[in-house]
């Protein structure tokens, strides 16, 4: 049968309409708003395949250890020295988890404008990376100062393709250097998945902290903690999906800047430093966790940086692990936690700042008083050498203080050699919190309170005059302790 002329491309075009189109893609982990200063950010987007992420029915992995000395195998090992049996987890196992949110590849936007403004500045469809966890960045650029911003990010499953996901958030930019405007800021730390308190998962504190409406916020570190079931890298991915897609985390993030830095846990293990070795992590690296860090929030640079936020305030971000000598190393002035780049360029910047109030933001404690059993920060023995030397060199600059993580009590000490004064977030949840008591209070404790919750700092002229006010709250949003710091 001879058919008319034309036929086939008919034909085709019908089988085209007929095709069932692509599956939506999601953002079930949500967004993050990251390195915002005077006039650009960073905005951190992933696709996810499903809207929502794996329910508890998923349970979580179960691992073998052998014991060296007994050669018995068990899956509570005491301590971190057993050896890891694998084969563990591969991707597609991790992906069945509880918390799970598996990436899908498509392609995300982001509109941004001010708020209150009627047109979108746009930046284009980005295909994400697969590669890093269906992930990519988009860098807003010529910002105002001083500003929020209203914020949309959109995702599809390809070119061609509609929008099946869209978030909506904003956020603040910093004020100019010489405008004296209030800036308020709140810092957490230890962000133990398991000890979760807030009704349907995730944290108190969250709800707690918009209540405030932050300028921006600073996780010091220990956002996760990879030491017992990260045994390699799609298990450490896992660990972030679980922990990005919890409602509150979701919620908080897509509307306050945010400035991640990491700690042990979120890197590789319990007081790791680069060179350490370890069987307990199975396949899992220290390398593979600094880059994993980097991939799921968005920093782009290094990851020791300050951002100036008006003319009363500038903050500062230590990086902790990735240059820091072995703990096990006899103390002494080649011994450093900072390293000797980093340490300079700090020590610089700081003297250089001309801004009224001076905050370095730390993953761990500089000032202290800590446990006596510790040996991986500042206010230990194993490291006072560089210690005595940042806290006389903090102590030396005017109004500069020092807020910190870690560990997991609140507290607001003063160095009795330098007069540094140190104040603690505490750890997120009342869940988290141990590892001290009201026993082990000292003189040059101010504050002692071993509670769950976060730090606030506001940073404000009254009558005039430039005063910080620090202010620890409980989960539930209750202030427990405040001070009012004057600048001299």
């Amino acid at each position: 049968m001879r058919r008319p002329k034309g036929w086939s491309c008919f034909f085709l075009l019908w089988l085209a309409g007929c095709a069932e189109p692509p599956a939506p893609v999601f953002q079930a982990t949500g967004i993050k708003i990251a390195e915002v200063d005077q006039d650009s950010a960073l905005v951190w987007t992933r696709i996810t395949a499903a809207e929502h992420r794996v329910g508890p029915e998923g349970g979580e992995p179960v691992f073998q250890y052998r014991d060296d000395k007994t050669g018995e195998t068990t899956t509570s090992p005491k301590g971190r020295r057993a050896e890891a049996l694998g084969p563990f987890p591969d991707q597609a196992a991790v992906d069945k988890f509880e918390g799970a949110a598996p990436g899908a590849p498509g392609q995300t936007r982001a509109r941004y404008r001010l708020a209150g403004e009627p047109d979108w500045t746009y930046k284009g469809w980005q295909t994400v990376d697969c590669a890093q966890d269906c992930t990519t960045v988009f860098p807003l650029e010529d910002l105002r100062p001083g500003s929020r911003y209203e914020l949309e990010v959109d995702a599809r499953p390809g070119p061609d393709a509609d929008t099946t996901s869209t978030i909506v958030g904003g956020f603040k930019t910093a004020p100019a250097a010489d405008d004296p405007a209030r800036v308020v800021f709140t810092v957490t730390t230890g962000t133990a998945y398991p000890d979760q308190d807030a009704p349907g998962g995730g944290y108190k504190m969250y709800a707690q902290m918009l209540k405030l409406d932050p300028s921006f916020f600073v996780h010091t570190g220990d956002i996760i903690y990879y030491d017992q079931l990260a045994k390699n890298e799609a298990l450490a991915r896992w660990h972030w999906q679980r922990m990005y897609s919890l409602p509150t985390n979701v919620a908080f993030h897509r509307q306050v800047a945010c400035y991640m830095i990491k700690d042990d846990h979120d890197v590789w293990m319990n007081d790791c430093w680069p060179t350490l070795q370890s069987r307990f992590m199975g396949d899992f690296t220290f390398a593979q966790g600094q880059k994993i860090f980097l991939e799921q929030t968005g920093i782009q640079g290094p990851t020791f940086r300050t951002i100036r936020w008006g003319k009363d305030l500038q903050v500062w971000f230590p990086e902790g692990r990735d240059f820091r000598s072995p703990n096990t190393m006899e103390d002494g002035p080649e011994k450093s936690i900072w390293g000797a780049e980093q340490k300079a360029w700090l020590k610089k910047s700081m003297a250089e700042s001309d801004a009224t109030f001076r905050v370095l933001i730390s993953a761990t404690p500089i000032v202290g008083p800590d446990r006596g059993n510790k040996n991986d920060n500042h206010a230990n023995k194993g490291f006072q050498h560089e210690g005595d030397e940042i806290r006389s060199f903090l102590a030396g600059l005017k109004n500069a203080y020092v807020a910190c993580g870690d560990r997991h009590w609140q507290y607001v000490s003063q160095d009795a050699e330098t007069g540094l004064r140190e104040y603690s977030s505490g750890p997120a949840s009342d869940e988290h919190a141990g590892g001290f008591s009201q026993d082990q209070r000292t003189e040059e404790h101010a504050y002692l309170n071993v509670i769950g919750g976060f730090l606030a700092g506001t940073v404000e002229r009254v009558e005039g005059k430039p005063q910080l006010t620090w202010t620890h709250y409980g989960v539930d949003g209750s202030a427990l302790h405040q001070e009012v710091r004057p600048a001299e």
